[in-house]
């Protein structure tokens, strides 16, 4: 399901060792994101580098693979029908307010400043 939404990359023309298998680094990339673990305790098990997984992980977030990933996930949940919209939450953390609240007003301030004089 997300293989078809990764970027393509050729081998490089320089040489060099070739790139990691996507589907390992994937593997490794959900591993630390469900486990709360930092990038460097991955296991060597996974078979790919902490440190190919996170490079893996900023280049997909950066293309945009994530949000095309969890909007292919919601659509074939709704084809199965298996996806109930009957309660929704949305966390401001995970989507932007755009235009929201007021901006303060700035506060005055009623004792004197702390800071030495630069006269």
């Amino acid at each position: 399901m997300v293989e078809p939404l990764l970027p393509v990359h050729p081998p490089s023309p320089k040489g060099g060792a070739p790139r990691r298998d996507d589907r390992k680094a994937l593997e490794g990339i959900v591993y630390v994101l469900r486990g709360g673990i930092p990038w460097r305790l991955l296991p060597k098990e996974c078979g790919v580098s902490s440190t190919t997984c996170w490079r893996r992980f900023h280049e997909w977030s950066v293309c945009g693979v994530w949000d095309k990933v969890h909007r292919k996930v919601l659509c074939e949940l709704g084809k199965q029908k298996k996806l109930d919209t009957r309660r929704v939450i949305i966390d401001s953390a995970s989507v932007r307010a755009l235009k929201g609240g007021r901006t303060p007003a700035p506060i005055r301030r009623t004792a004197p400043s702390q800071a030495v004089s630069g006269t």
